[in-house]
């Protein structure tokens, strides 16, 4: 079976720079990479708030879901990723919010630190659309 190939973009100058999409969607299979704290206006948004950054980063993965037909409701993973491993706790209740019901499967890690050094905070998802039918 052959699927289609579509690139989700969010219109960050930085997809064009650096070869990357918000989001592709092969098929029913969707990915989103990481996707940092970042507003409309290209800069950070919850300056040392980790739960304002999670926030962020969640609505921004919703955007990119609803923008290939799906939404939150498909998600079948999550991947938390905090400069601080300390932080787990206010970007989990966060992420709660949105994922309460539907309780996809979940990594939470660290690494030392993002391109950006004010993010706290990125997240990547995995979703696979319900009911596709190309």
């Amino acid at each position: 079976m052959a699927y289609d190939r579509e690139l989700i973009s969010n219109g960050n100058p930085m997809e064009a720079i650096v070869g990357f999409s918000r989001a592709v969607r092969v098929g029913p299979y969707l990915s989103i990479g990481g996707t940092a704290p970042v507003g409309t206006d290209g800069k950070t948004v919850g300056l040392g708030d980790v739960a304002a950054q999670t926030r962020q980063c969640l609505e921004i993965i919703k955007a990119a879901l609803e923008a290939a037909g799906s939404g939150l409701h498909d998600v079948v993973r999550t991947r938390v990723i905090l400069t601080d491993i300390d932080n787990w706790k206010a970007a989990i209740d966060v992420r709660k919010d949105y994922f309460r019901d539907i309780r996809p499967v979940d990594t939470i890690m660290a690494v030392d630190r993002f391109v950006n050094p004010e993010w706290l905070v990125e997240i990547e998802a995995d979703a696979v659309i319900a009911g596709w039918d190309g």
